[in-house]
Formats: C-alpha cells, sequence, structure tokens
C-alpha cells in the first residue's frame, strides 16, 4: 500500500510540476538552463550535499527524539489545551466534504509540491542565489525543527481530543495513514514543520516576487492552504503553526545572511593553491641543496 500511495503522490506531483514549469518558468529560462545547467549544479551542490545529510540525519533521529524529548523536554500540551480547545473544535465544526477534500490534497499533495517546485524555478535562473537560499533555508528548518521537537513535548488535537476531534485526513482517505506514518510523530508538533517550510516558500518567493510575480501570488496562497489544512485535519494546534511561521522567518532570515559569505569551492581552490605554492617552496629548497651534492660530488672524483 506504501508503494502505491508513493506512486501515486510522484505521478499528481510530477504533473503539477510540469504544468507549472510551463507556466511561471517558460521556455527562454528552460533553455538556458541546458547551457548552463553544470555551473548551476556545482554552484548549488555543497548544500544540497549539506541537506542530504540533514534529512538523514532527522530519518535517523526522528525514531530517537520522542524517546529523548520524554525525558529532558518541556511538556507544553496541557497549557496549549486549555488555550486552545473550543477554537480547534469551532474550526471542525465547519468541516465540509469539499473542504474535507481540498485540505487533505493541499496537507499531502500540495505541501509536496510547493516544497519542490521552486527548486526547479529557481534552478531555472543563471543566479544561483535564490537557489542556494532555498536549500540553506530548507537545511535550518529541519535543524531547528529537530532540536524544538527535542526540547518540547507537545501532542496534537487529535491525540489530545480524539472523541471530540475528527481524523478527517484518515477517515476520509486512510491510505495516507502508511505515508504520514514514515515522517511523523505524535509528539512533533510544536513547531510545525508542514507551516514553516510552506512559509519559508512563501517568504522566498515574496522576496523573488518580481522575477516571477504569479508564482509568488499562488505560493503565498498554497502556503496559507498548507497552514490551514495542519488546524483543519486536527493535526496541530494554532501555537504550533504560528511557531511555524516564526521558524521560517528566522530560517529564511539566517539563510539571506549565510549564503554568499563561505564558498566551499572557493575554499577548495585556496587550498588547492596553498598546496602547490608549498610543492613549489619545497621544491625550490631542494635544488641548491642537489647542487651542492653534485658539486661535492664532483670534487671527490
Amino acid at each position: 500500500m506504501l508503494l502505491e500511495v508513493l506512486l501515486q503522490l510522484v505521478v499528481v506531483v510530477t504533473f503539477m510540476l510540469l504544468v507549472s514549469t510551463a507556466v511561471f518558468v517558460g521556455r527562454y529560462r528552460l533553455r538556458d538552463t541546458r547551457l548552463e545547467w553544470r555551473e548551476r549544479v556545482r554552484a548549488a551542490a555543497p548544500i544540497t550535499a549539506l541537506l542530504a545529510v540533514v534529512l538523514l540525519f532527522n530519518g535517523i533521529a526522528r525514531d530517537v527524539v520522542p524517546d529523548v524529548s520524554l525525558i529532558v523536554g518541556w511538556h507544553f500540551t496541557r497549557p496549549i489545551y486549555e488555550l486552545e480547545q473550543y477554537f480547534i473544535l469551532w474550526i471542525q465544526e465547519q468541516a465540509t466534504a469539499e473542504l474535507t477534500a481540498y485540505f487533505s490534497f493541499i496537507y499531502i499533495y500540495g505541501y509536496v509540491f510547493l516544497l519542490v517546485f521552486p527548486v526547479v524555478a529557481y534552478f531555472a535562473l543563471s543566479n544561483t542565489r535564490p537557489l542556494r537560499e532555498l536549500l540553506t533555508a530548507y537545511t535550518l528548518n529541519y535543524l531547528l525543527g529537530l532540536l524544538c521537537y527535542t526540547l518540547v513535548v507537545a501532542y496534537g488535537p487529535r491525540n489530545m481530543m480524539p472523541d471530540l476531534i475528527q481524523a478527517l485526513l484518515y477517515d476520509t482517505y486512510p491510505q495516507y495513514q502508511h505515508l504520514t506514518r514514515q515522517v511523523n510523530r505524535n509528539t512533533n508538533v510544536f513547531p510545525s514543520l508542514h507551516t514553516s517550510l510552506a512559509a519559508t516558500v512563501g517568504f522566498l518567493a515574496y522576496r523573488t516576487r518580481e522575477i516571477y510575480p504569479k508564482w509568488a501570488v499562488v505560493a503565498a496562497f498554497l502556503a496559507i492552504s498548507v497552514a490551514i489544512s495542519t488546524m483543519y485535519l486536527g493535526i496541530h494546534w494554532v501555537i504550533d503553526v504560528l511557531a511555524g511561521i516564526g521558524l521560517a522567518y528566522v530560517s529564511v532570515a539566517l539563510a539571506g545572511h549565510l549564503v554568499g559569505r563561505f564558498s566551499v569551492w572557493a575554499w577548495v581552490e585556496n587550498r588547492h593553491r596553498s598546496l602547490e605554492r608549498a610543492g613549489t617552496t619545497d621544491a625550490t629548497r631542494e635544488s641548491p641543496d642537489r647542487a651542492t651534492e653534485s658539486t661535492v660530488s664532483s670534487d671527490d672524483e
């Protein structure tokens, strides 16, 4: 069942990516990308590798963090519950079949599309800074999010009020449980990473609105929809969503500050030059010694 759900996810998101690439990116940028893709891959390779390592680490730590957080973390569920229970219940009272279908689609397919398409769109730009900022912001989201999950123990509305909160996503589309179980844990709700990553895309889309004006509007709409879906479906509290927006803002700000301040390739090239100079210096020092040895050998003869 998991493979079937993943295949469906890949097919739907791929279709959305193809349509969006045609609408927002255009053939001229795609033409330039065919000519410049090696340079762009090279520029983004270091942060891409770091993001891959962080994702791998998160996948491993996901099974450990809940046990650690239960020992060292702060338990926030009760205060959140007392503050917000009625608001989440009110949101679910507005549920309709159409809204449930929409927010379920957004939570699964729209969310994945929202994270992947900016990688395609920014890779299509000759200036790789937006792409590097995006990948850096993603990396910071996962790192800071994991830290929060370790320090804060909080259960979502579905776990806190199982008799009152409807599991709308799983009641309507039970097959999605096979997918969400691979990435979610009951205590990993503060902050909402769905919200933080979606808001990250929204913030960066606003920054690049002069390049992709239409995408900025679509990204903002999808990011807001993702945030609402997490509450409508009973997965996150309002405070989780607000914390996710705050995490996104911090991640984007830090990414903008960090990108361009350090270049892995420049460091490698400088290191290579230093080694070459050191080798040349050693060779120069050895040459007089060899000349002296030759002279001494001649005198001895």
